[in-house]
């Protein structure tokens, strides 16, 4: 598509949604960055990137144009190949940016998908996800490592669509059998999460396995102890527990953040790792504003 003028580049652009927009920053209606200025404020438009194209006594104004939202330059006269290339370059870009969030948005719905019966959990699994996300920080974690297991988190309880409503959504205790049954969605979980060889989900299905373990190896499905259970179900277990404790359910009110404290430093080398629940300790003020923040979301 050519346009002839901003204003036809303008209408174009929201009739076509393309891929990407080459924009001339002299033109005799509009500037370019009157133009660019205007597709980023249209919530349909934003998201197309822009490559100036500018005249060489134009240069030095680049900065004005990546403050608008442009992506890249190119100077005239233009080069042909150069101009195929800088553009394959940046349509790779919106590529990966979509698999991303297309990636994204598959994780969001396994996350959801685990709980899809847990109808009064609410934001937990993602304000969980930034409590241990928080945690994995103090624990001396990457930035990369932190954001993936932000990521995986979410999908912890993903076995339990495999698990009967009757057990599930059961009022009362679990008999015996019925724990049994209960105890498998570990196993659910990690076998429809493994499937996949990205590391995210190689995470996920290390966490959703292993999540139920406890310090001291009184846990399930394995009876790890210590060190034994992967770190990145530690930092989860820490993070649930105190999410689950602080939240309102239909069946019990929020606990006072003391008593939630205490309960965690008690059961720190029975159920918990110590040094996680010392650690946990020490970026609380950072998790209640976490807390905080998410709370007022869910307002």
């Amino acid at each position: 598509m050519l346009a002839s003028s901003g204003t036809e580049a303008i209408d174009l652009a929201v009739k076509h949604r393309p891929a990407l927009i080459l924009l001339d920053i002299q033109m005799p209606d509009m500037d370019g960055y009157a133009v660019c200025r205007a597709l980023k404020g249209d919530p349909r438009n934003e998201s197309i990137p822009v490559i100036f194209v500018t005249a060489l006594s134009e240069v030095g104004n680049e900065e004005t144009g990546f403050a608008l939202g442009g992506v890249d330059y190119l100077t005239k006269p233009v080069s042909p190949g150069i101009v195929r290339a800088r553009v394959r370059a940046h349509l790779s870009l919106v590529h990966i940016r979509e698999l991303e969030k297309l990636s994204r948005d598959a994780i969001f719905m396994l996350g959801k998908a685990g709980h899809y019966n847990d109808s009064d959990t609410g934001v937990h699994i993602w304000r969980m996800a930034a409590f241990a996300r928080e945690l994995a920080a103090a624990a001396g974690w990457s930035q990369a490592d932190c954001d993936l297991l932000e990521l995986a988190a979410p999908m912890h309880d993903t076995g339990k669509i495999g698990i009967p409503d009757a057990v599930l959504r059961k009022p009362g205790k679990l008999d015996a059998n019925e724990w049994t049954v209960m105890q498998t969605h570990c196993a659910i979980g990690f076998e429809i999460l493994s499937s996949n060889d990205a590391p995210v989900f190689r995470m996920a299905a290390e966490i959703a396995r292993y999540h139920h373990e406890r310090w001291d190896g009184s846990g399930y499905p394995e009876g790890l102890a210590g060190k034994a259970i992967p770190e990145s179900a530690r930092l989860v277990a820490v993070a649930d527990v105190f999410d689950a404790l602080t939240m309102k359910r239909p069946y019990k009110e929020a606990w006072p953040l003391d008593q939630v404290m205490a309960t965690l430093r008690a059961e720190a080398g029975t159920h918990f790792d110590p040094a996680l629940i010392t650690l946990f300790k020490g970026c609380l003020p950072r998790i209640l504003e976490i807390k905080a923040d998410w709370d007022q979301r869910q307002d």
